[in-house]
């Protein structure tokens, strides 16, 4: 009697590697990908709870520091943000102003009651979460 040949099994990972490569190409991708296009670095100061607000299609972001300000991420000032903001004609566009802990008070009373006397009144106060 003749003894068989043991066959070995051998597993074929052409098609795993592919799968591997494909996975990490798609998520290189969406990962570039940020929320949102922020210029500034700001320190936002923390609140309790809050309602999420949705996303609209249209929106400003309004970021102040101590030395600079930024309105959807190009720098401007304040006589600047006056003549933009003037110029905007729909007055029911929501407002995201992230302003950095250490800012004067007056800045902030200063940039509120630019958009008040212009018109604005959908702001969000955008805080960290605790």
């Amino acid at each position: 009697m003749r003894r068989k040949k043991r066959e070995f099994l051998e597993t074929e990972l052409t098609s795993l590697i592919d799968v591997v490569f494909l996975l990490l190409i798609f998520f290189m991708a969406t990962s570039v990908f940020k929320k949102d296009e922020l210029k500034l670095s700001l320190t936002l100061p923390s609140a309790g709870k809050g309602e999420a607000v949705n996303q609209q299609i249209e929106i400003i972001r309004l970021e102040v520091t101590k030395d600079k300000m930024s309105m959807n991420g190009q720098d401007i000032t304040l006589e600047g943000l006056k003549e933009k903001v003037s110029s905007i004609k729909d007055k029911k566009i929501p407002i995201e102003l992230r302003i950095d802990k250490v800012v004067q008070y007056q800045r902030v009373v200063d940039v509120l009651n630019l958009l008040k006397s212009s018109g604005f009144y959908n702001l969000d106060l955008i805080t960290q979460k605790q």
